[in-house]
């Protein structure tokens, strides 16, 4: 498959910015990298480094219920140190 065979929606390149954080909760410890980009209207990208799993978060996502434990597979008590976190964060 060449170049112009494909059908590209966007191939934009633009600078981010990144933080990489770890921090130990009550219950489990937490490796991140926050990528902020204007491509997510002022939401930010949170990988979880340790389960591979990520998600484009936003205030009003941590206000979810539900929202933390489902996308990176927590349980209450190790989603809200997340949430904490996250709230002072982004």
């Amino acid at each position: 498959m060449t170049k112009e065979d494909l059908f590209y929606l966007y191939d934009d390149t633009e600078t981010t910015k990144t933080r990489f954080v770890s921090f130990m909760g009550k219950t489990n410890r937490f490796d991140l990298a926050l990528t902020v980009s204007s491509r997510f209207y002022g939401k930010v990208l949170v990988l979880n480094l340790q389960s591979n799993r990520f998600a484009i978060v936003g205030h009003d996502d941590l206000e979810e219920e539900g929202y933390l434990e489902h996308i990176y597979q927590l349980d209450e008590e190790e989603a809200e140190e997340l949430r904490e976190f996250l709230a002072q964060s982004i």
